[in-house]
Order: C-alpha cells, then sequence, then structure tokens
C-alpha cells in the first residue's frame, strides 16, 4: 500500500491543500484539483433502457458489476441504490469490494399493484406495508424507496398523459415512515406531484425527483435537515420525436425546478446529485448548475455534502483532475487519479 498524495486546489472549497488518503510509502498523484469523491445518491444498478427509449427494464448481475466498474472510473466512491433487483443491490450493500463503490441500497421499489413499471417491482399491497419493509430492513437495507405517486399504467408501462395518482393513503404511509425510522433507517420517495408535500409533512427523509416541490415544503424539509435528489439529467431527458406539447412542458419544469433549487439551499434542504438511470454525476453537476446553483454547491451536492446526509465521510477516497470543473463541470466524467478506500484505481 503507498500513501497517495496531493497537492494543489481542493474542491468544493477551492483552497490550496495538502491531502493524503492510504497507508504506506508516499506518492504523488496527477492533477491539479480534487475532491474526496464522489457520491451518485439516485443510482439503479439493476435497471436500464429496455427497446423503447423511455420503457426500462431489469438488468442481471453481470450489468451491476460493469455498472460498479465504470462508476468507479469515474471517481463514484459510494452510491445510494434507490430500486431494483433486491437479490443483487442487497448483497453488493453488504460486501463491499476494494476498487468499487460502496453501495447503499434500498432494495425493492415498494409500490401497490399497477404503481409502478411492471416487470420492475413486486407489488405491495397497503394492507402489508410495514411488513414489506421490515422484511427489507430485515435482509439489510437501510434504505426504504417508496413510490408516492405513479400514472396510470398499461401493459407497456406508464400511459402517456394518465392522471397521476397517489400509490397509498396518507395513514398507511405515516405507519411505514415511523416502523423505518424505528429500525434506524431513512426513506426516499419518488414523487412528481402535489401529494410530496403530505409525504414530507409525515417525515419522509428524502425526495427523489420532486418535480412539484414548493417553497413551504422545502422549508419544511430543510428544517428536518431533510434532502432533495432533483434527478434533472433523468427529468430534462428527452427524444428527437418529443412532440411540442412535451418539449414545452420539458421547458415549463425546467424553469420551476430553477425556480425552487436556490430556495432549497436557503432552506437548508441538502441537494444531493442523482444520475437516475439517464444521467451520470458529472451530467448531473453540468444541470445543478444550469438550474440555479453555484458551481460549489453543485460539487457539494455530488461530494461532501452527499457525503455527509449519506454518513459517509473519512471513507480515504480521493479523485483529482487535470482541469477545474468549476470551469468545465464534464471534467468531472474523466478524472487524472482515482483512490478509493485508500487504493488507488486509476
Amino acid at each position: 500500500m503507498a500513501t497517495w498524495v496531493f497537492d494543489g486546489i481542493g474542491l468544493p472549497a477551492g483552497e490550496q491543500v495538502h491531502l493524503e488518503a492510504g497507508s504506506g510509502d508516499p506518492q504523488p498523484l496527477p492533477g491539479r484539483f480534487a475532491l474526496p469523491g464522489l457520491v451518485d445518491s439516485h443510482c439503479h444498478l439493476t435497471i436500464g433502457v429496455g427497446v423503447g427509449e423511455r420503457s426500462l427494464v431489469l438488468q442481471g448481475e453481470d450489468a451491476a458489476s460493469a455498472m460498479l466498474d465504470d462508476l468507479a472510473q469515474a471517481g463514484v466512491g459510494a452510491l445510494r441504490d434507490v430500486g431494483g433487483d433486491r437479490s443483487i443491490t442487497l448483497k453488493l450493500a453488504s460486501s463491499p469490494e476494494d476498487g468499487r463503490p460502496v453501495v447503499l441500497a434500498a432494495g425493492r421499489f415498494v409500490a401497490p399493484k399497477g404503481g409502478y413499471f411492471p416487470g420492475l417491482h413486486e407489488p405491495v399491497p397497503a394492507e402489508e406495508l410495514v411488513a414489506a419493509i421490515e422484511a427489507e430492513l430485515d435482509a439489510g437495507a437501510t434504505w426504504i424507496k417508496l413510490v408516492g405517486d405513479f400514472p396510470e399504467v398499461g401493459p407497456d408501462g406508464p400511459i402517456p398523459g394518465s392522471t397521476m395518482t397517489p400509490n397509498y393513503e396518507l395513514d398507511a404511509v405515516a405507519e411505514m415512515v415511523a416502523a423505518v425510522h424505528a429500525r434506524g433507517a431513512r426513506v426516499a420517495v419518488h414523487t412528481t406531484t402535489d401529494v410530496v408535500s403530505d409525504l414530507i409533512r409525515v417525515g419522509i427523509d428524502s425526495v427523489e425527483h420532486g418535480t412539484t416541490i414548493t417553497a413551504e415544503d422545502l422549508e419544511t424539509l430543510g428544517a428536518r435537515g431533510g434532502a432533495w435528489t432533483p434527478t434533472l439529467s433523468a427529468i430534462m431527458h428527452g427524444s428527437p420525436d418529443d412532440s411540442p406539447e412535451l418539449i414545452e412542458r420539458r421547458r415549463i419544469r425546467s424553469e420551476y425546478m430553477a425556480s425552487m433549487l436556490p430556495l432549497a439551499r436557503q432552506y437548508g434542504v441538502r441537494v444531493l446529485a442523482g444520475s437516475d438511470v439517464f444521467g451520470t454525476v458529472a451530467s448531473e453537476v453540468d444541470q445543478l448548475v444550469k438550474h440555479g446553483l453555484s458551481v460549489t454547491e453543485a460539487l457539494e451536492a455530488a461530494s461532501t455534502s452527499a457525503q455527509d446526509f449519506l454518513g459517509l465521510t473519512g471513507q480515504g477516497d480521493l479523485v483529482t483532475y487535470d482541469a477545474d470543473p468549476r470551469d468545465h463541470p464534464e471534467v468531472l466524467a474523466t478524472p487524472a487519479a482515482v483512490v478509493l478506500r485508500g487504493r488507488r484505481i486509476r
């Protein structure tokens, strides 16, 4: 083992620093700028894009393994998997491998029949909600991923333009959240409707997507140290055959998110960077900047703030860059060197 040494500009703060990772003979790292590792806070290791650009499919262990290697080479030292094949993700979370990111896993998607993408989840009836999350926690999950609302589902997936409805009654969600917190775990919620206000009120810990979140919601969430992962790369994802109506809806959504993100910081909400299925950490940082965060705040969302919120500080990760990511966020995708938990892998 070596002690990997960096002297240069430490980010996100932008100060001259001397950093070390590992133990052994000192070895200098290339690069002029460094971050203490990246975090992908909304990741799906076992989900990929299907035949249709908007269809999603479950992938196996080989795909998850390849994705972990790709994330490591991009400087991601940890990730939160927020739903997928529990037999794979919970196993990866229980036994982190050298040279790969640490995995925090939520296990399965928690949604009723017709309440999420067909084939991606095993439905959970409302009367079995607490029992289902207890099983996930017993299996090693440290997060629970609740699908709070979803459009009407047909044989091929969500029906475009259909009504978005809550998946569970609020009393059932409140009981589930209390059960999760009693076990020392936390709840991340997929939501894209105004049900987000009620979900925040009953105590969920992390809003995923949150395209209708309000200033009042952010104030409530921030007051108790909650987080928001806007997944901008995913929600702004489009295709060449999108209709003018869809393009206009996306423009309106973009403007709204740009008005809310600065308020999130103002109210103390932990904004997190998450790739979802259609992005990367680098693309998400770029989108966060385009939607109202300063470049320092966006880098915090992808590193120090996420590490603190997820309990991942002090892992011994170090990622260096030849160019300054504050000028060109895409630089994050091609680090000069990557050290994960004291081991250099790039």
